[in-house]
C-alpha cells in the first residue's frame, strides 16, 4: 500500500500533488489544510480514502470540525496522525502505534525511535524561509513501513 502523507497545504493545492494523490491508495493529510477545496479535490483524485487531522488555521467549518488526531490501521499497522507533535497524548510503543506523523513545523523529518517512525513530510503548501516543497510516501506492506521523502520544484 502506498500512502501519499501531506502536511500545511495552507490553502494550496499544486498540480503536481494532484498527480501524486492519484497514484495513491490513501492520502493522509497533517493539518492546517486551510480550504475545504483542498480535501475535496484530493477525494476527487485519490482511489482510496483520504484521511485529515485538523491543524492550527484550521478554524473555521468544515475544516474545525476536522479530528485533532486520527488512528487509523492500514495494512495491518497502526498510524497516529496528529498535526503538531509536541501535542502528542500517548506513548505510541505502549499503545501499539508503529507510525506518528505530524506536520506543523514545515520542515520534513523522519526518525525512527523505540520501533516507532516519526514522521513529519514537510510543507506543500506556499513555500516558507528556505524550507523545501515536501510530502512523503508511507510504504505499508506485511507489517512491514517504509517512508520516502518527496520534494517538489518550487
Amino acid at each position: 500500500m502506498r500512502v501519499l502523507v501531506l502536511s500545511d497545504t495552507h490553502g494550496l493545492l499544486r498540480p503536481e500533488v494532484l498527480t501524486l494523490a492519484g497514484e495513491a491508495d490513501a492520502v493522509l493529510h497533517a493539518g492546517d489544510v486551510g480550504k475545504p477545496g483542498v480535501l475535496e479535490a484530493l477525494r476527487v483524485v485519490t482511489p482510496g480514502p483520504v484521511h485529515a487531522v485538523r491543524g492550527n488555521v484550521d478554524r473555521t467549518p468544515p475544516l474545525s470540525a476536522l479530528p485533532e488526531t486520527l488512528l487509523a490501521e492500514l495494512e495491518g499497522v497502526w498510524v497516529y496522525l496528529l498535526h503538531d507533535r509536541n501535542d502528542l497524548d500517548l506513548e505510541p510503543g505502549a499503545a501499539g502505534v508503529r507510525v506518528v506523523i505530524s506536520g506543523h513545523t514545515h520542515a520534513p523529518r523522519m526518525e525512527e525511535r523505540g520501533g516507532v517512525l516519526f514522521l513529519n513530510p514537510g510543507s506543500v503548501g506556499p513555500r516558507r524561509f528556505r524550507l523545501p516543497v515536501a510530502c512523503a510516501w508511507l510504504h505499508l506492506e506485511g507489517g512491514g513501513v517504509r517512508a520516502e521523502p518527496v520534494t517538489l520544484e518550487p
